[in-house]
């Protein structure tokens, strides 16, 4: 498996836990309470990818450039979430911009 497939298994991996099990069973669906899951999520995410890739002086395509371990998985990681992100706040009606306390 490339290194690049490798960050899309595990990001797309902690994605789908996120939606279809952590998120789903909050007690409160806010958008405060989604960002401060999201942050534990992401650092799992970039925690993973520099345990396998940090120092190893691999680099991944990013289609248009090649960039390091750190920068591919925050965006992939960003990219594979933000559909799943905008259909879960519309599906709850989630002010992500404010509104909830």
């Amino acid at each position: 498996m490339t290194p690049e497939a490798k960050i899309l298994v595990i990001n797309a991996t902690i994605v789908l836990i996120a939606y279809l099990g952590i998120y789903p069973s909050m007690p409160q669906k806010t958008g405060k309470a989604m960002a401060r899951s999201d942050a534990v999520l992401t650092a799992l995410s970039l925690l993973t990818a520099g345990t396998l890739f940090a120092g190893k002086g691999v680099s991944f395509s990013l289609i248009l450039f090649n960039t390091n371990w750190f920068v591919f998985s925050s965006v992939t990681f960003l990219l594979i979430e933000t559909p799943f992100l905008i259909r879960f706040c519309r599906r709850h009606d989630i002010d992500l911009f404010g509104g909830d306390e």
